[in-house]
């Protein structure tokens, strides 16, 4: 007996996705400028890169983003919420 899994071979969403591409929704705010983004059609999870474009989500990338995140919740939980961050000037 066959049994079905999510990541088959053949799937409606993907080929949907690949005729016009995805719909990416935010998933995850890593820091204010970095966000993980899923695909409400096939799933396909992506992160922004060093240059603001999207990048398909890759073991080490997601590893980098949670060492930001850590790093930037530390940085947030140090500075307080409602303090506004200075920018270079």
């Amino acid at each position: 007996m066959k049994k079905n899994t999510p990541n088959s071979a053949f799937s409606f969403s993907k080929i949907y996705c690949s005729l016009f591409g995805h719909n990416y929704l935010i998933s995850k705010n890593v820091t204010h400028h970095i966000k993980e983004y899923t695909c409400s059609h096939c799933g396909e999870q992506a992160t922004t890169n060093s240059r603001g474009r999207l990048e398909v989500m890759t073991p080490k990338l997601k590893e980098i983003n949670n060492a930001l995140a850590s790093v930037h919740a530390k940085k947030l939980a140090k500075t307080g919420p409602n303090t506004p961050l200075q920018t270079a000037s």
